[in-house]
């Protein structure tokens, strides 16, 4: 393992990171929310944005337009089972779904949520750095780098880990401050 591959790995949690907080919904509409919805059409699921357009013509609404009108109950449903706390109603072309605003208790069990998922980040981010650490200590004692390359390595992974660690924190406060707008 290389250091260059470890920094592949934190960024690859950084998304994995960013992709969950997409997933957990604040009081305003965003089509990311929708990201998970599995339509089945014709047997096969597949994502919602595939089978219809998600527009946001105000702060609070979602409209979703199935490409094939049949599907719109399959879309209704999925949007059902997703389980996002929403209720979507369909007029017989589009779907509407009207973003209730978070109440005070649910605001602080989305921010709770997105807590723990930002720290079990910064845990695989120190577990990366860990391996890495393992690594290059084994390479040193193996000969194929000097104990001076060994601290230069070590206290570059430090700079790297630290640096994810610090965007971690940045994602979350951000998060933090839509959920509780």
């Amino acid at each position: 393992m290389s250091t260059e591959s470890s920094k592949e790995r934190m960024e690859k949690t950084i998304a994995a990171l960013k992709d969950s907080f997409n997933a957990i919904r604040t009081g305003r509409a965003s089509a990311s929310i929708f990201d998970r919805v599995r339509v089945d059409y014709y047997g096969q699921k597949s994502p919602l944005n595939q089978v219809a357009t998600v527009s946001i013509p105000e702060a609070r609404t979602v409209i979703v337009n199935p490409f094939d009108k049949s599907l719109i109950t399959e879309i209704e449903k999925a949007i059902l089972t997703a389980d996002l706390g929403l209720n979507p109603s369909n007029d017989g072309k589009v779907i509407r779904i009207a973003i209730p605003p978070l109440t005070a208790e649910r605001r602080k069990e989305l921010t709770k949520q997105a807590k723990a998922t930002a720290e079990n980040s910064r845990t695989a981010i120190r577990n990366i750095r860990r391996d890495e650490n393992e690594d290059l200590k084994k390479r040193q004692k193996a000969g194929e780098i000097t104990e001076d390359e060994l601290k230069k390595l070590g206290d570059e992974l430090q700079k790297a880990t630290d640096k994810f660690i610090a965007e971690i924190n940045s994602i979350y406060d951000a998060k933090e401050k839509e959920i509780m707008d």
